[in-house]
Formats: C-alpha cells, structure tokens, sequence
C-alpha cells in the first residue's frame, strides 16, 4: 500500500490532484484510515492512474475519463479517442483562425502606426469585405459607445471582434453634396464570424482600387479629408458609385494618446 504522498512522487503529479481524484469519484484509494484518515493506495492501482493521466493528456474531459473506466470497453476507448480526434481538429481550425486574426491585426496595427503615411492620398487595392452595418444617423461628435452596443446586441455578436473594424459611412448623397457631418450607418467588419441579424443589415464591399486618405484623429477631424479626397476623384475623373467608408484604425483600444488616432476614409474609385 502507498500512502497519497508516495503516490504523487511516484506519477509526478500534486497531491491536491489526488485529493480531488477522489473527490469527483474519480480515483478513490483502496482504503482510508478511519482514525488518521490517511489516504492508501495499492499497486493494482497504478495502471488505472496511468489510464487516467494519459486520457487526460489527450485533453479528454474527467467526466469522458470517468465514464470510460466505469465500464472498460475496447470499442468504448476507440469511440472516446475518436471523438477527442474531431475535438482537436476542430480545435486545431479554431486556432489557425485565431492565428490569422492575430497577423492580420499584427499588420493592421504595423501599418497604421506608419507616420509617413498620414495625408497621403493612395490608390490601394482591396478584397472584397462584408460588413453589418447598422442604419442610423450619427453625428461627427457623438459618442459611438452606445451604437456600438446595439450594433453588438443586433447581430449577436462578442465586443472583442469589434477591435479595430468598427466603422461609420456616409451615404453617397450626402457626399455628392459634401455634407460630412452626419453618418449615416455604423459598421463592423466581419471575418468568419457567425452573427444573425435582426435590426442590422448585410454588406458587400466589392474588391478593387479604392482611394484612401489616413489622419491622426477621429471622425470629428475627417471633414477636410474628405475634401481633399473627393477633389483627388474628380481630377482622375472617377466616380463616386457608393457610401464612404471610415474606418478608426488606433483609438481608445489601443491607447490613451489622442495624438496617435489613426482614422482612414475609403471611397470605391470607378
């Protein structure tokens, strides 16, 4: 017989674990003593702890764990493993969304924080994007907290998405009359998130050049941007085909530092 100490040093595991083990029903010992209440294990045991530590290291759940060992069965054991197989596929896909979610913010964050680019009209090439957007009108000073949370609420949505993708447009008519006070929709972009929508509507950015202009600042500061950007479309004669799309790069999320807000205006040059 081992006592619970001798048991822990022998598997390399904490007595707390043990402890707990036997708790859950688990791994109970072969006996405890009813005066010191001394926990004993007996070396027939050994081969039912090692089966737990190793389903455990398969990252099965103890309640499977324990099911399986109340009732040892071949097929029960491949069924287990099987089912833990799909588990970590499945897992494994949701860490290479992560992953690309991290480089792809990891680039955003990188190229945002690149001075030399704010006040520069560019022509950049973009895929094609969904949004869910939110119809409203909003004013260049309102606060956006609130919109933000029932643009969350509608589409069923975690906030933590919303970091670095969220948006206001200006309807198309309101640019062709260079009115740039009001917006007219807020808006998230999406990226193989699940979200349904109740009051929120479904976008399709389309892929192709867009003409982009960067400042330090936040919607309040765009008007002069927008200027600059419309006459930028006109002297290359595009035309002005759909909504603004505005974008705050760098704001609260990242930093306390008004002074290193990025914000982007996008318009669809056609």
């Amino acid at each position: 017989m081992f006592l619970i100490g001798e048991i822990a040093r022998l598997f390399q595991i904490d007595i707390r674990t043990l402890r707990y083990y036997d708790e859950i029903g688990l791994f109970k010992p072969a006996h405890v003593d009813e005066h010191s209440g001394y926990r004993y294990y007996s070396i027939e045991q050994f081969e039912q702890l090692n089966t737990i530590l190793y389903l455990k290291a398969l990252a099965i759940p103890l309640k499977h764990v324990k099911q399986f060992l109340e009732n040892r069965d071949v097929d029960r054991m491949l069924h287990l493993l099987e089912e833990q197989q799909r588990e970590t596929e499945k897992r494994i896909n949701d860490f290479k969304q992560i992953q690309k979610k991290i480089a792809s913010r990891i680039a955003q964050i990188a190229d945002a924080t690149n001075r030399r680019e704010l006040g520069k009209i560019r022509e950049v090439e973009l895929p094609e994007r969904t949004i869910v957007r939110l119809k409203q009108n909003i004013h260049k000073t309102d606060n956006l907290e609130m919109s933000i949370r029932l643009l969350e609420n509608s589409t069923n949505m975690k906030a933590t998405i919303f970091l670095g993708k969220v948006g206001l447009s200006i309807s198309l008519d309101n640019l062709r009359h260079r009115s740039f006070d009001q917006y007219d929709s807020l808006f998230v972009i999406v990226e193989n998130e699940s979200y349904r929508m109740t009051e929120a509507t479904e976008k399709i950015l389309p892929q192709g050049t867009y003409a982009t202009i960067r400042f330090t600042g936040t919607h309040a500061d765009a008007a002069p941007y927008y200027e600059r950007l419309l006459d930028y479309m006109e002297e290359k004669g595009y035309a002005i085909t759909d909504d603004a799309i505005e974008i705050t790069l760098i704001d609260y999320g990242l930093t306390n530092d008004r002074s290193k807000f990025v914000t982007e205006i996008q318009l669809f040059a056609k």
